[in-house]
């Protein structure tokens, strides 16, 4: 079935889907279960009644941008200049005069509950100027999920290996801490797996092989084995992913998305489950949605969803230039 899938599909799947989820979960992002619950029912948020999207799609997209400009061998600090083009985003109310690429857009200048550790670990980057930013240790105990949410379009760029090292390598331009890097890097890993056409199953276990190389990884793998259990047990519902954590940080995060994402190949279903829970919902959404997306493919996606997503159209753009 997955043969079948163009790359086009897969890459386009994967960015809106990433929108999707985030939007979805951007409902209820910071809401108890029992609040969601009696907003929206046992089953979960199955309403798309705002359509905006959250930081984690406003940073994906510049970490999209970022690679599409990079010199080979200087990706990192593309996308380093692009999370500070994300940055200025959040500082101003609208796009200055002359202004191009996405920060033109006046739809990203929205400040939608941006995590702590990329406003201040960007901020050390914008004080430090001219200056050797490659000697900034930037938040080294922060592990937030920041670092996960926004780097699929590594897996879209790069065979798996590279996807992880330079999804990790980014992921210190904010989150200082190795499971913040490894987590970051291993989820960029399952998309480049995903998007090359290997089976969901494949691709996780995969990634779990690649993690035991390091003891640093130790927590990424951990938590992955503890989602890769839920699934094969306990079937994706509203709620149930809470044995793995809330999703603030980097590791319950991808593990969410992964409990999911392994748990049923519903599309619909997966990302309810993803959303409804305590905690980071809107990360969790946006994590799982990227990974249906590379897995599958947009047209898989739950059509009214993905043609209200906020932004849609942008996205759209950049997945053909990802592609291409």
């Amino acid at each position: 079935m997955h043969a079948t899938i163009t790359r086009a599909d897969r890459v386009l799947g994967c960015l809106v889907g990433g929108a999707v989820g985030d939007a979805l979960g951007y409902q209820v992002e910071f809401q108890s279960w029992s609040r969601i619950e009696e907003d929206y029912g046992p089953g979960g948020v199955t309403e798309m009644r705002c359509n905006r999207v959250s930081d984690d799609t406003q940073m994906t997209l510049f970490t999209v941008e970022g690679l599409l400009l990079a010199q080979p061998g200087a990706e990192v600090e593309a996308v380093r200049e692009a999370y500070l083009r994300w940055l200025q985003t959040q500082r101003e109310p609208m796009p200055p005069m002359g202004s191009q690429g996405l920060v033109a857009q006046p739809w990203l200048y929205a400040r939608r509950a941006p995590g702590n550790a990329c406003i201040s670990g960007l901020a050390a980057h914008d004080r430090a100027g001219g200056a050797d930013w490659r000697g900034l240790a930037v938040n080294p105990n922060s592990k937030g999920c920041g670092t996960v949410m926004r780097s699929a379009p590594f897996g879209l760029r790069y065979g798996p290996e590279a996807a992880f090292d330079l999804a990790e390598r980014c992921s210190a331009l904010t989150h200082g801490h190795p499971t913040a890097g490894a987590s970051a890097g291993a989820f960029a890993m399952m998309v480049a797996h995903l998007s090359n056409g290997e089976s969901p199953q494949r691709a996780v276990s995969a990634t779990m092989l690649h993690l035991r190389r390091s003891l640093d990884r130790s927590e990424t793998l951990d938590a992955l084995q503890q989602a890769y259990e839920l699934a094969g047990n306990v079937p994706p519902a509203p709620n149930t992913c809470a044995p793995l954590g809330e999703g603030w940080v980097a590791e319950e995060a991808l593990a969410i998305a992964v409990y999911c994402f392994l748990g049923t190949g519903d599309v619909r279903a997966g990302l309810v489950a993803a959303v409804s829970h305590d905690g980071d919902s809107d990360s969790t959404g946006a994590i799982l949605g990227n990974l249906y997306g590379a897995a599958y493919g947009h047209g898989a996606l739950p059509r009214e969803w993905a043609a209200q997503t906020e932004g849609r159209e942008v996205i759209a753009s950049l997945a053909a230039l990802l592609d291409a």
